[in-house]
């Protein structure tokens, strides 16, 4: 998947805020090499694990807004008209925006109806929410790794939702796939590497694959696969994350009995 790479100008926003505000009041060349001084010796005091070099002004003025954008943070400063794709750090190291994604995730993850995806795996094991893509190579890796685990008797229980608007032959796949009596089946085909020479088409898998456009439009997702595990966003094939998941899965389960 390509993300845009963060910025590291708004690791301290109160600072570059204040520094900001007085820019807009065109203050002395005294008072403003004051607040720099001080905003200079403020960073270095609380981002002790870090050295920094040509310390000096942010062409950013004014306060600063945060505001959600198709899943991602950024943040908006008004009266210099900058708007910044950053990734914020409290003192403490946690990833404010992080945070805040993970939070506005949850709550869409929330609203998606689950009634039209395509389920794959036995009931009781562990849920997946899966956004794949016929065509993506690493989501037919992805399907191979569940394959390897459900041998292993590690299952997961898939709620699949089909992302159609990376590859050209995305949704005609994913609508067969949707039409198949048994879908199931011609899932595991497709992603094998087996797709017939006509792709059947029905008003219901037409249906469906709409609302999994928009399960996909309000997750704010742009690249598959992308995972959701007890409410947490994976974006890629992460392994060792996943690994990690279903060994805590697992743990749970053999707790309980």
């Amino acid at each position: 998947m390509k993300r845009a790479k963060p910025l590291w100008g708004l690791i301290l926003l109160g600072s570059l805020a204040t520094v900001g505000s007085a820019f807009s009041q065109e203050p002395s060349t005294e008072a403003l090499s004051k607040a720099a001084t001080l905003a200079q010796q403020q960073l270095k005091q609380t981002f002790t694990n870090l050295s920094f070099e040509d310390f000096g002004p942010s062409p950013i003025k004014g306060p600063i807004y945060q505001a959600n954008a198709g899943g991602r943070m950024v943040y908006y400063a008004p009266e210099s008209e900058h708007i910044l794709f950053a990734a914020i750090y409290d003192r403490s190291g946690v990833n404010v925006t992080a945070l805040a994604q993970d939070a506005a995730a949850r709550k869409r993850i929330a609203a998606i109806d689950r009634s039209k995806a395509l389920i794959v795996g036995p009931p009781g094991a562990p849920e997946v929410i899966e956004f794949t893509d016929p065509d993506c190579p690493y989501c037919r890796a992805l399907d191979r790794f569940w394959a390897t685990k459900a041998a292993e008797g590690k299952p997961v229980r898939r709620v699949i939702f089909f992302v159609s608007g990376i590859h050209p032959t995305a949704a005609s796949k994913a609508e067969h796939i949707l039409c198949a009596k048994d879908s199931e089946g011609t899932f595991r085909a497709i992603y094998g590497g087996t797709a017939p020479a006509k792709l059947d088409q029905c008003p219901d898998g037409h249906a469906r694959l709409a609302a999994h456009d928009a399960a996909v439009k309000g997750i704010g997702l742009s690249g598959t696969p992308t995972l959701i595990l007890d409410g947490k966003l994976i974006s890629g094939f992460q392994q060792g994350e996943i690994e990690g998941w279903l060994q805590q899965k697992q743990g749970q389960d053999h707790a309980g009995k």
